[in-house]
């Protein structure tokens, strides 16, 4: 390849892929702003399959975009997810994202309780901010154990975004979730992960910066 058709800048390679996307969709059936955040999935894994596989709660969209305008906290499950979380996305809204799942006091409490640091981690996030959003992409049992608080009136998330990836409980839990009460993004069956759970919050902090111009 010419050297010409490939030194794109970064600007560039999104404007450019996010039109390949809109082209290669095709008829979707997703309201502008929530094909936004499914559009940001797709593009973050190159998977179509998305379109089809993602469900949102009708109220997520106008609950996740007011906590990141009024600088929410961000709990990740993963420091994959944390670190996916553009911080000049968020950083302008004010927004602090934390993993716990290495924080020592996680680690003690996992290892006194018998549980594992996915669950003591969500126990000290709630804790410490019930109304935190709260994002899932790897761990089921973080999300099943947010679920928990959540029935027992302990956490009030504005928003839950719910990707755990894999073959054991993954597709249980997010089922759980998708018939929950909670304000929640989340899809069908075993797919999902940090990086796809990320581009959730970077397309819904693009979206809160765009409605404060």
């Amino acid at each position: 390849m010419e050297r010409d058709t490939w030194n794109l800048n970064p600007s560039d390679i999104e404007t450019r892929s996010m039109a390949i996307i809109d082209a290669q969709a095709g008829e979707h059936g997703w309201l502008p702003d929530q094909w936004q955040i499914v559009r940001r999935m797709i593009h973050t894994t190159a998977d179509f399959e998305w379109a089809g596989i993602t469900i949102m709660q009708d109220q997520a969209l106008e609950s996740g975009l007011k906590a990141l305008t009024k600088g929410c906290t961000i709990f990740t499950d993963t420091q994959m997810a944390m670190m996916g979380i553009s911080p000049w996305r968020v950083g302008p809204l004010g927004v602090d994202v934390r993993c716990l799942i290495n924080y020592e006091p996680v680690m003690a409490r996992a290892a006194e309780n018998g549980t594992t640091r996915a669950v003591a981690a969500v126990d000290l996030a709630v804790e410490s901010d019930s109304r935190a959003v709260f994002v899932v992409g790897n761990a089921p049992t973080a999300l099943l154990r947010l679920l928990e608080h959540a029935e027992a009136g302990r956490a009030h998330p504005p928003l839950v975004v719910g990707l755990p990836v894999g073959f054991v409980n993954a597709a249980e839990a997010k089922a759980a979730l998708a018939q929950s009460d909670l304000p929640y993004i989340t899809a069908l069956g075993p797919k999902g992960g940090s990086a796809v759970a990320a581009s959730v919050i970077n397309a819904l902090a693009i979206m809160a910066q765009e409605q404060r111009k």
